[in-house]
């Protein structure tokens, strides 16, 4: 009977029943991921929007022009975000390629201990740790400056940049070094004319990752630098605390555009073979 009934059950509707779950369970995570981006976005066009509508009432741009105009703050946040990032990127490069360049062709003792060391920011809560640097930095006169906000966002940026440095210079080879220096070039000139070119897709990539992460620090920035320093996540939650979805919204997708870009940069400068170089 049970011969029959297996052998009665055509293969179109076995492999309807193994591909149905799995196509649910796609769109689900397809739900669950761009669902969000696409309230978002309708957000950023809702005139009128309340319950128990589905959709907006009105669409139209005036929030656009309310969130761009000068007393919107949005191109005062966007100039003060991305120019704390590129000083994030150089403060934190300016540390990182001379300590991933060490962590890589050094025995250094302990290297994996000081590998796990630039990962301690991450290990705690941010909020305790960001309100005693606030007290610190309010003593010596930081709090409130750009200063103070990029020292904090280094910090955090140091985690990528030096992991990721470290991959890079691991991943060229030291026999091109070695060739150089025979040839009579200074230990100096060989790594600027040698090891830096060849590392530069890494570096490039570690740059990205910490301008991204600067770009969307949002709890080292209110305590260390608000209100004086005014970045585009704290706009984001000012607009969003104040019930105002749609400036939210559209400082959001500011925030979206030059993540979703620069992540598609870093796919084609990381390469699985450099980073499996960060634990050698």
């Amino acid at each position: 009977m049970t011969a029959l009934s297996s052998a009665s059950v055509s293969p179109r509707t076995v492999d309807l029943l193994w591909w149905l779950p799995r196509a649910a369970g796609l769109g689900l995570l397809a739900f669950l991921i761009f669902g969000p981006l696409a309230n978002m976005l309708i957000w950023t066009v809702a005139e009128r929007w309340y319950f128990p509508h589905a959709l907006p009432i009105d669409y139209g741009f005036s929030y656009w022009g309310r969130v761009f105009a000068p007393r919107g703050n949005a191109v005062q946040s966007l100039v003060a975000s991305i120019s704390i990032a590129l000083l994030t990127v150089v403060g934190s490069l300016a540390l990182a390629v001379p300590a991933g360049y060490a962590l890589a062709r050094l025995k250094l003792p302990m290297r994996g201990v000081i590998l796990l060391a630039f990962l301690v920011p991450q290990a705690f809560p941010n909020l305790p740790v960001y309100v005693n640097i606030a007290r610190l930095f309010y003593e010596i006169g930081l709090n409130g400056t750009v200063t103070g906000v990029v020292l904090v966002h280094v910090t955090h940026g140091l985690v990528y940049a030096v992991w990721i440095a470290t991959a890079a210079f691991a991943a060229v080879d030291r026999d091109l070094e070695l060739a150089a220096r025979n040839l009579g070039a200074s230990a100096l000139r060989a790594f600027a004319d040698v090891t830096v070119p060849l590392a530069a897709p890494g570096l490039m990539a570690s740059a990205i990752f910490v301008f991204l992460e600067s770009l969307d620090e949002f709890t080292g920035s209110y305590f260390v630098g608000a209100p004086d320093v005014l970045t585009l996540p704290l706009l984001l939650y000012s607009a969003g605390a104040g019930g105002n979805y749609q400036v939210a919204s559209i400082t959001a997708l500011l925030l979206l555009v030059p993540s979703i870009a620069f992540m598609l940069v870093v796919e084609k400068f990381l390469r699985a073979d450099v980073l499996a170089k960060v634990g050698q």
